[in-house]
């Protein structure tokens, strides 16, 4: 009996052995999965290389964007050399203006001057078969286009001179600016808006007047040019007409004939200057607007133009 009790404890002992022998033979299979995955296993030296390395890099973006920005001061600086590349320009223009002046006035004079050749052709018209005459047979129509003509050419004349007292100005107030004066952002800013809603607004105005001017000169041409060949082929205008000239024929065709000389040179001289007047409108005229965008980031940079804008 002791025998079979020693063995039935024996058996209870060796049960409860085992689940503890189980779970030590089974402990490291159990730990591994908490162990840290590969990162853990980065030598510290790496991590803070791999940092430095990154560190370097956004100090060199942001050394980049530092590099990239502008102050409002810089940006009135170089609205200021823009500035006086345009007066450049319109000093080039104000050269020929005087010319433009000068051709007006004259062609004023030429207008008023043939303008009863107008009338005379316009009679002869009546009477004559084929008349290359612009308007042939349309008195009224002759009467319309010398007044109108004059008219235009007188605005033409008002438009010159001004543009000539703005221009000035504009150039004088460029040659003055100073970077180093504690003012200077402020009188760009003020001469930019001066350039925008003065100068180019004449100078736009002029080359309007001057457009004008040429189609009147190709229309006054074109008259005299066709007046002065037929009178050339045929007596029958002059012996139409002579009531209203008044005058002998020969002295009227030499006239005639160096009034259509003169008006086709002074036209040449003319649209030759006018071409480049007008390269120079298409060539300043994006300019001031870009400074006028230039100078509207400026006063928005800067707190002391927030009063301006």
């Amino acid at each position: 009996m002791q025998v079979k009790t020693v063995v039935a404890l024996s058996l209870l002992a060796l049960t409860f052995a085992s689940p503890s022998s189980y779970a030590q033979d089974a402990a490291p299979a159990a730990v591994a999965p908490v162990v840290a995955g590969p990162e853990a296993a980065v030598p510290p030296e790496q991590v803070i290389a791999s940092l430095t390395k990154e560190n370097a890099l956004l100090q060199e973006r942001l050394k980049t964007l530092e590099s990239c920005s502008i102050t409002s001061t810089e940006l009135a600086a170089r609205n200021g050399k823009r500035l006086k590349d345009i007066a450049g320009d319109v000093r080039a223009q104000r050269q020929g203006l005087a010319d433009f002046e000068v051709y007006v006035k004259w062609m004023s004079g030429h207008v008023a001057g043939y303008s009863k050749y107008l009338a005379a052709g316009s009679v002869a018209a009546r009477f004559a078969k084929v008349l290359p005459i612009p308007y042939a047979g349309q008195a009224s129509m002759f009467t319309k286009f010398v007044s109108d003509a004059a008219v235009s050419l007188g605005a033409s004349s008002v438009s010159l001179n001004k543009y000539l007292a703005t221009s000035q100005q504009f150039v004088a107030r460029v040659d003055t600016l100073d970077p180093a004066r504690p003012n200077h952002a402020q009188e760009v800013s003020d001469l930019v808006r001066f350039a925008d809603q003065d100068l180019l607004k004449g100078m736009l105005e002029v080359q309007d007047r001057l457009v004008t001017t040429s189609q009147l000169t190709t229309s006054s041409l074109s008259f005299l040019e066709s007046l002065n060949h037929y009178v050339g082929s045929t007596d029958e205008y002059w012996a139409k007409t002579k009531a209203l000239l008044k005058s002998d024929d020969k002295a009227e065709k030499s006239f005639l004939s160096e009034s259509t000389t003169a008006l086709r040179n002074k036209a040449q001289a003319f649209n030759a200057k006018f071409i480049l007047f007008d390269a120079t409108v298409k060539k300043a005229a994006p300019q001031i607007k870009s400074l006028v965008a230039y100078d509207d980031l400026v006063r928005s940079l800067d707190p002391r133009f927030a009063k301006l804008r």
